[in-house]
């Protein structure tokens, strides 16, 4: 499915585009603020080709999509901008939901926006570590310089566009909202400092003054007070004079605010974070890297691990952060688990789909692909993650290791992290661990064959989900390397199952629309409702007896329930004409499933179950 053709089955299925009040998108899942979600059809936006799980979380209703989330998002604005009016969000921020979820809401909303330019700007610092490090670059050259520009300049000034976003998320003026975070690094209030602690005064009150560039508590405390602020002033001001006067009196009021109370507030806040997460690593930082990096999969499955980014921006800001590398275990556990899978495995598809998570783990820090297609589908994986995930985060806050810059956990981001040969060892430990335990111990419960089916099921969770092919004939089940034509017996017009008939009808498999009949009535296509495309062709060379003794029921264009009469053949006359009757089954788009599975009777009813699809 196309990105364009994503986009407007996406939007029709969450109600319209009118539903949608806003959206954004994350490194993986579109994150849609919906007006009403009982509008939304969740399991048929699951089933959509190209979604990997539609999470209901943090306030929001996610649809996790992995790496091609931009592409995607991109054609859903085309489709529905989420443009609700300042009125309207101002609605949805009071609107049902828990406290929790609105706080996780709000953040999610404010930073999801900014992370690719931090991640960005990460990377070059880091980058400028390693070259300066192995002497390619001088520190006090022009070169050095000008990339510490575009690598310190989105943290530096944090504020202004963290106050950008969070206005837009708060239904109030965002370049307002991006004046507050500016003033609190404009050259001439900075300049009024010497160092942190000193005072000045705003007619005759003492202020303190700090550092704001690079902090996040100051600026969010200041823009939610400003957007209740500015709600209140638009009801006591006259239209006609709120272009001017609103952000005014709001600037005059907020400004004066945060520099005597909100600032220092929001400084003392994320100081104290720092430091009550300073104490638990140094108390313990084994047991709190030991939590961190044995739960942080399963913040990323509902997708509130973006909650703790103003945790992290805060503690960098203050010199590193400890909890990102505690929570890198995790990711790396689950790579190692994806590499012992794709070792592992047998079956192909098993194969692919394991080795396809890989690169955009390692190399880009995306999970979700493996999490919603690997992880949820074997069940016994979990496991080996969350005890990988947690000896690795223990090993790294035990040792200290810090993260100095912001960026996701990839290889590429090695760097980051200080002591880096320490933070080495942590992942490794990690992503070997992983994948030597899934390899000796294996990913797949032990399942009979009667049972082959019903284990499916069982394991298959909603993301990766199954689908029903019933018999249309009655007879003896046989496998398509036994019919007499190349296209069939070789798997190429795709796979399924052979079936000797001993009744000469044919019944529709599925519940859908007759596609395809051929002239001569020996061959038929079935779409099905979800999508598998079906043929039943009877016999082999059959389209030689030009129809004789083949009676159609069904039309093109018929749409049919399971179990439906499609055609009648005669089969002993086919017989003594010359022609084998074994009629291959046949999913003609096989690439669209994971696998195709036939049953293990060797005698079969027609309407009894005969292939089962995983999606």
């Amino acid at each position: 499915m196309s990105h364009q053709t994503l986009a407007k089955e996406i939007v029709q299925l969450i109600g319209g585009a009118q539903n949608v009040s806003s959206v954004v998108h994350c490194a993986t899942r579109l994150r849609f603020t919906l007006k009403d979600r009982e509008q939304a059809n969740k399991q048929s936006i699951q089933d959509l080709d190209g979604v990997l799980s539609v999470v209901e979380s943090g306030g929001q209703f996610q649809v996790v999509i992995g790496a091609h989330v931009a592409d995607v998002y991109k054609e859903v604005t085309k489709v529905s901008t989420g443009s609700s009016s300042p009125d309207e969000l101002q609605k949805e921020r009071k609107s049902k939901g828990t406290l929790t979820s609105q706080i996780f809401d709000v953040i999610s909303r404010s930073f999801s926006p900014l992370l690719g330019a931090l991640a960005g700007a990460g990377m070059i610092k880091a980058l400028l570590t390693v070259i300066t490090m192995m002497g390619l670059l001088s520190t006090e050259s022009g070169a050095y310089f000008i990339l510490s520009a575009a690598g310190n300049a989105v943290f530096y000034f944090l504020p202004i566009f963290l106050g950008i976003t969070l206005s837009i998320r708060l239904g109030a003026n965002p370049y307002v909202g991006g004046a507050i975070g500016a003033s609190l690094l404009e050259p001439n209030f900075t300049g009024l400092m010497t160092q942190a602690g000193d005072v000045s005064d705003f007619f005759g009150i003492p202020v303190v003054l700090m550092s704001y560039s690079s902090t996040v508590f100051p600026v969010f405390i200041a823009v939610c007070i400003y957007a209740v602020l500015e709600t209140q002033l638009k009801k006591i001001i006259h239209k006609d004079l709120q272009m001017f006067f609103v952000p005014m009196l709001s600037l005059a009021i907020i400004v004066p605010l945060t520099v005597l109370v909100f600032g220092p507030f929001g400084v003392y806040v994320g100081d104290g974070i720092g430091a009550a997460i300073g104490f638990l690593s140094e108390k313990s930082g084994l047991l709190t890297g030991l939590v961190m990096g044995g739960t942080w999969t399963f913040l990323v499955i509902f997708g509130l691990h973006w909650g703790i980014v103003p945790i992290i921006l805060a503690n960098l800001a203050s010199g590193g952060d400890p909890f990102a590398a505690m929570t890198a275990g995790a990711t790396f556990a689950q790579m190692g688990v994806a590499l012992g899978i794709f070792l592992k495995a047998r079956d192909k598809k098993v194969k692919t789909l394991a080795g396809s998570t890989i690169l955009p783990g390692l190399l880009a820090g995306i999970t979700e692909p493996f999490v919603y297609g690997v992880m949820l589908r074997f069940r016994r994986t979990i496991l080996y993650i969350v005890a990988a995930g947690a000896v690795g985060g223990a090993i790294n806050g035990y040792l200290g290791v810090q993260m100095q810059v912001f960026a996701f956990h990839t290889l590429f981001a090695i760097p980051a992290f200080s002591p880096m040969v320490l933070y080495i060892f942590g992942i490794s430990i990690s992503f070997f661990g992983a994948a030597i335990i899934t390899y000796l111990f294996g990913f797949e419960e032990k399942k009979t064959k009667v049972d082959i089916e019903n284990s499916i099921v069982e394991v298959v969770q909603p993301l990766v989900k199954t689908q029903k092919v019933v018999s249309p004939l009655t007879g003896i089940v046989k496998s398509l390397a036994d019919v007499e034509d190349e296209a069939f017996a070789t798997e190429a017009m795709g796979k399924g199952i052979a079936i000797e008939p001993t009744v000469g009808q044919a019944v529709s498999p599925v519940t859908g629309v007759v596609t395809t009949v051929f002239p001569t009535g020996h061959a038929i296509g079935i779409t099905s409702d979800e999508g598998a495309e079906i043929l039943i062709h009877i016999g082999t060379n059959t389209v030689k007896l030009k129809g004789k003794y083949f009676t159609q029921i069904a039309k093109e264009g018929d749409r049919v329930s399971e179990g439906d009469l499609l055609v009648e053949f005669d089969i002993e006359k086919i017989k003594e004409a010359g022609y084998p009757v074994t009629t291959p089954v046949i999913i003609t788009n096989t690439d669209r499933y994971i696998e195709v599975i036939g049953t293990d009777k060797e005698v079969i009813q027609a309407k009894e179950s005969l292939l089962t699809l995983i999606v």
